[in-house]
């Protein structure tokens, strides 16, 4: 079964034909919001608000394997993950659609792992690339079918939040080889591996980076709100693609 993971800008999907919800209990709390349970294209999917809904939980606060334990639980093997960003790279303006194939984590302080001490055995997973090559070029595909542009690959830079970054350490991100820039990231990949989860992302660029172009003096958020809003319903579009294509195999 696929999970979408659902983020800023992306709190319920229209498309979603409801059939039930999950009140999930899991080992480490609740998640952030029930499992809803439908079907779009024909596809069962189960949809989880990552900062809830409404949309209330900040990115340092998000209980991250929660969320993760419940999907694994509920028979989910593979996961599309929804995120703002902000963009670093040239040619990724507000609403440019992104399938990135890297990551940097600069979070702190946050439950980043399944690995505690009622563990057997220390388990070290291979995170070499983390966001499953299958899975991206699956959202590749559907894209290309469906006739929408996305960028194929790029590193993702995940900080702690939930303030904006400063210019300078925007900077210091493109240095260290990031293209974009958001909060929600990391743990979240790197549970979805631990947990045997095939995981993949869709980033939508919201606005510009601090210290770079629209945002070379304060970050223009309400300035790219359309552009970001398009760019949303371009990412919908190819996970619907990716559903269509599914089902149409099937």
């Amino acid at each position: 079964m696929l999970a979408v993971i659902g983020g800023s800008g992306f709190n319920r999907w229209d498309a979603l034909h409801v059939t039930g919800s999950v009140d999930a209990a899991t080992p480490y709390g609740a998640p952030s919001a029930p499992l809803t349970r439908g079907l779009v294209a024909g596809c069962e999917l189960l949809f989880l608000a990552r900062h809830g809904d409404p949309h209330r939980i900040a990115p340092h606060l998000i209980n991250y394997r929660a969320n993760i334990a419940a999907l694994r639980d509920a028979g989910v093997r593979r996961v599309v993950a929804f995120a703002s960003v902000g963009g670093i790279a040239a040619g990724l303006p507000a609403g440019s659609v992104v399938v990135p194939d890297g990551i940097l984590d600069y979070t702190h302080s946050r439950e980043h792992t399944f690995v505690d001490a009622n563990v057997d055995a220390v388990a070290h997973i291979d995170f070499t690339h983390p966001f499953d090559p299958a899975l991206r070029e699956q959202l590749l595909g559907a894209a290309a079918g469906a006739g929408i542009a996305v960028r194929d690959g790029g590193t993702y830079a995940a900080t702690q939040g939930p303030r904006l970054e400063s210019a300078a350490e925007i900077r210091r991100l493109e240095r260290d080889g990031a293209d974009l820039v958001g909060m929600t990231g990391m743990p979240e990949a790197a549970l979805a591996r631990e947990a045997g989860l095939a995981y993949a992302m869709l980033a939508v660029v919201a606005n510009d980076a601090a210290g770079k172009g629209d945002s070379a003096a304060a970050v223009a958020l309400e300035g790219a709100q359309a552009r970001f809003d398009a760019g949303m319903a371009s990412a919908r579009e190819v996970l619907l693609a990716l559903l269509r294509a599914e089902a149409g195999g099937a």
